[in-house]
C-alpha cells in the first residue's frame, strides 16, 4: 500500500518498533502546532483495522483549521474534539462525525508498517532533522 503525495512542509518520522516511516506534515497552523510536540512518544490502538490513534499530551488549536468527515488512506489527522492523532493506513469508506478531522500530514510512501505494527502498540514521533532519543 501506499499513500496519496504529501504535502510540502516539515518531515517527521515515526518509528513503529523498528519500522521507520517517513512523513510531512502540512504546512498549515495545526501542522506547525503539532510540530512544537515533537518528539512525543504515543500509546496507540488500531481496534478497526483502519488507523493508528492515540491520544496527545497537550490540545492542538482548531478554531482556524479546516475539518474534514473523509480521512484517506495515509492521512495523519487529529480530531478536535477529543485530542486524537490518527495515523490512516486504510479507508474503508466510513466517515466521522461533526466536527470532522484535521488534516495535518500524509504519510510518504509505504503503508505496510503502520498496518502491520499491531492492534495496541507504541509509536515514536519526532522532526526528521532531530535526533532520536
Amino acid at each position: 500500500m501506499s499513500s496519496p503525495a504529501a504535502p510540502a512542509g516539515q518531515r517527521i518520522e515515526m518509528r513503529f518498533g523498528d519500522e521507520v516511516v517517513p512523513a510531512t506534515l502540512a504546512e498549515t497552523a495545526a501542522g506547525r502546532e503539532f510540530a512544537a510536540q515533537l518528539p512525543l512518544t504515543l500509546e496507540v490502538r488500531d481496534p478497526m483495522g483502519q488507523a493508528k490513534s492515540g491520544r496527545l499530551p497537550a490540545p492542538i488549536d482548531s478554531t482556524v483549521a479546516t475539518t474534514s468527515p473523509d480521512p484517506a488512506a495515509g492521512g495523519i489527522y487529529y480530531a478536535p474534539d477529543n485530542q486524537i492523532l490518527a495515523i490512516f493506513h486504510d479507508d474503508l469508506g466510513q466517515t466521522v462525525p461533526a466536527p470532522g478531522l484535521i488534516h495535518l500530514g500524509a504519510v510518504d510512501g509505504d503503508l505496510a508498517p503502520v498496518a502491520a505494527a499491531g492492534n495496541r502498540v507504541r509509536v515514536r514521533i519526532d522532526l526528521a532533522d532531530s535526533p532520536s532519543t
